[in-house]
């Protein structure tokens, strides 16, 4: 069976591929090669094998280099694309410093015609007690002036009635012309001095018109300088009221905490009283009240603001890698940052350090306690600057930038925890962007 089937391959590969002799001459000697066509068909395949993998070798290879240039292309134009986009970053946050320094001088200005107001405010105020004062005497005098025209009014009729009563008695008499002289001298200086009285009394009226008009016009003016208060503190307090807020953080709470336990220079103000007398405050002193708590919220905002992490924790260039919220089945705890090795890395509020050191996937890790239960952690440092105990401050270098622990590339992993919760970083450092 074999036989006859290698027979028939045989006599196939003779019919398109004959048997040929190669014949080698030299002087002496001819010697031939005899090619089978098993050898031939050998040959051919092995041929064909070769050129078949040049092609592919050559196609490959061509297909890669075109490939090549799109890549460096394309790695060409997303490195255009990240130093643009590294650029936009540069300029916002050059905005935001900038926008930060306008703010703060505006917040210092409105504090500085804030002072100059409640200055003014306190001034008319007392201005317009005096006035109120002076009226009241002006009033009471005009009362008793009344009272004795009245009186004068009566007297002179009652001494009218007598002399015509005498007069018709003892119309003769020597004794009653002396009665008569004295009490005609007597009406002279009744009718005088009710004619003076009449006089005081109508300047008295005229005075306490020019002092009505002078408290009323006082009255609009402190309307005035209360509206504009009311307007400035409203501008200053609404803003930090919705940062507070945005962070998950109670603001009447936080201000309670903060008053309990500030103790440096300020600090609550004391309401106006302008009564000894227990009586309850006007309309004015109640708006003045109302400012000067505001005023005193204003303070509070600014000391709950400082102890707050409202700030980023790298002042150069970066871009986001990944943000917070699961990922890969679990929660990512943190925003991390992505800049250059050594990047300096800064505390985002005033606190104490309570670890710097190692912590598994963290890598070196700065874990800084700040005030209302917060605390900010910091992750894969490549440098450590602060140890534990330490007080820092917002804007204190603490560390660099590097890749230690369970990290892919350098980066930040920046961490806030609010009662031991991890909360996004994110809603901080936004919300006071839409304030400082």
């Amino acid at each position: 069976m074999r036989t006859r089937l290698a027979i028939k391959t045989h006599a196939l590969l003779e019919r398109y591929l004959p048997e040929r002799r190669l014949f080698l001459r030299s002087d002496n000697d001819t010697r031939f090669i005899r090619l089978r066509s098993e050898t031939q068909l050998i040959a051919l395949l092995g041929g064909s094998a070769v050129v078949a993998w040049t092609i592919i070798a050559t196609a490959i290879l061509f297909m890669d280099s075109i490939g090549s240039g799109n890549f460096r292309e394309q790695a060409r134009r997303d490195q255009i694309t990240y130093q643009q986009r590294l650029n936009d970053l540069s300029h916002e946050r050059d905005q935001r410093a900038a926008e930060a320094v306008a703010a703060q001088e505006r917040f210092n200005v409105a504090l500085e015609q804030v002072s100059l107001m409640q200055s003014q405010l306190l001034e008319s105020e007392n201005r317009r007690r005096e006035l109120e004062t002076g009226l009241d005497i002006v009033q009471s005098t005009l009362a008793t002036t009344m009272k004795d025209r009245e009186a004068a009014k009566e007297l002179y009729a009652d001494l009218r009635n007598q002399l015509e009563t005498d007069g018709t008695v003892v119309a003769g008499d020597a004794a009653s012309d002396t009665t008569v002289a004295f009490l005609s001298d007597a009406l002279a200086k009744t009718a005088e001095e009710r004619d003076q009285v009449i006089a005081d009394a109508q300047d008295a009226l005229v005075r306490a018109d020019e002092m009505a008009t002078e408290i009323r016009l006082m009255e609009e003016k402190n309307d005035t300088i209360f509206r504009q208060l009311e307007e400035a503190m409203t501008v200053s307090v609404k803003p930090l009221d919705k940062m507070f807020q945005a962070a998950g953080m109670n603001p009447d709470r936080l201000l309670d905490q903060v008053r309990r336990g500030y103790s440096g220079q300020g600090g609550p103000l004391t309401p106006l009283s302008f009564s000894t007398r227990g009586e309850k405050p006007s309309a004015d002193a109640s708006r003045a009240n109302s400012i000067l708590s505001q005023m005193d919220r204003l303070n509070l905002y600014r000391i709950a603001a400082q102890k707050a992490p409202f700030a980023s924790p790298l002042k150069d260039p970066f871009r986001f890698t990944s943000g917070f919220g699961h990922r890969w089945g679990r929660l990512h705890a943190g925003t991390d940052f992505a800049a250059p090795h050594g990047t300096p890395i800064y505390s985002t509020a005033d606190g104490v350090v309570v670890h710097a050191g190692w912590q598994s996937g963290y890598g070196r890790l700065v874990k800084i306690q700040h005030e209302f239960g917060i605390e900010t952690r910091y992750a894969h440092m490549s440098k450590i600057r602060v140890n534990v105990g330490q007080r820092v401050s917002r804007g204190e270098r603490i560390g660099d930038m590097g890749n230690t622990g369970r990290s892919t590339g350098t980066h930040l992993h920046y961490e806030v925890r609010v009662g031991g919760e991890a909360v996004n970083p994110m809603t901080f450092i936004k919300a006071a962007n839409n304030v400082f």
